[in-house]
């Protein structure tokens, strides 16, 4: 367990690691320029770099957890990537459904594996399931995403880096955007980061906008969220018009903003 700088979560658990880039969101993994440092760092966990890993070894930490806690699952990878094996991805899984005192946060862009293997896992309430979705091209994760039988089920639209258009939000409960950061970060626009909104409070899904990535894509440059020492920091800031939107699903789950 890792206590995480992301702004929807608590905490990151990492019981695979490692991945490989397949869509255009990919372009500028963190998680790879993460792994390439600690990789460096001789950090035993990822002494494969960015290749899949699984790590049995860590099944049993959200056992020693004494408070309840909002998890990143696998912040470093993906797993329902082809590599992981489903025996190991329903260990997981039951490692979730046994510690329902926790919020598990479980996020893919591979939505075909994720659809083909959803009747082999059990869905427990506190398992929350999302696809990245950054662009158009990539839309259909989201379909994919609603034939499952995940309880709680969200879209994590970062690194947006093109209009998504009419979203079908049917079954979605929340949405997070954001823009891209880091080197080489591509352009978010405000006009695509509105027609979501729009939809989200139309739907009466959950909108949690969590930063513009860069100070330069922010059309507002008096954001005072820009600031490292301001309470609600995020890359580029935050403010969106003039307000910080950061909804959480309504459901019971202690909120982490």
């Amino acid at each position: 367990m890792a206590q995480s700088s992301i702004e929807w979560t608590e905490v990151t658990w990492n019981p695979t690691t490692g991945c490989n880039k397949i869509t255009a969101g990919c372009k500028f993994c963190y998680a790879e320029v993460m792994s390439n440092r600690l990789f460096h760092m001789g950090v035993h966990k990822y002494k494969d770099n960015f290749k899949i890993a699984i790590h049995p070894q860590t099944l049993d930490e959200p056992l020693k957890w004494k408070k309840p806690k909002v998890v990143f699952v696998n912040s470093m990878s993906d797993m329902f990537h082809k590599d992981v094996p489903l025996n190991f991805i329903q260990k997981v899984f039951k490692v979730m459904n046994d510690n329902q005192q926790h919020t598990f946060q479980v996020l893919t862009k591979r939505s075909d594996l994720l659809l083909k293997y959803h009747k082999e896992l059990k869905w427990t309430p506190n398992i929350w399931m999302g696809v990245s979705v950054e662009n158009e091209k990539v839309k259909h994760r989201i379909d994919e995403l609603r034939k499952t039988g995940a309880k709680i089920k969200f879209l994590s639209l970062e690194p947006l880096i093109g209009s998504l258009g009419k979203l079908n939000l049917k079954g979605i409960k929340w949405a997070i955007v954001g823009g891209e950061s880091g080197g080489g970060a591509r352009p978010i626009k405000e006009a695509w980061i509105l027609e979501i909104k729009k939809q989200c409070k139309d739907k009466k899904v959950a909108f949690f906008f969590k930063q513009w990535g860069k100070k330069q894509f922010n059309p507002n440059p008096s954001d005072p969220t820009i600031k490292k020492d301001h309470r609600q920091h995020a890359k580029g800031g935050c403010i969106l018009g003039t307000k910080v939107y950061r909804n959480f699903p309504k459901v019971k789950v202690k909120k982490v903003c």
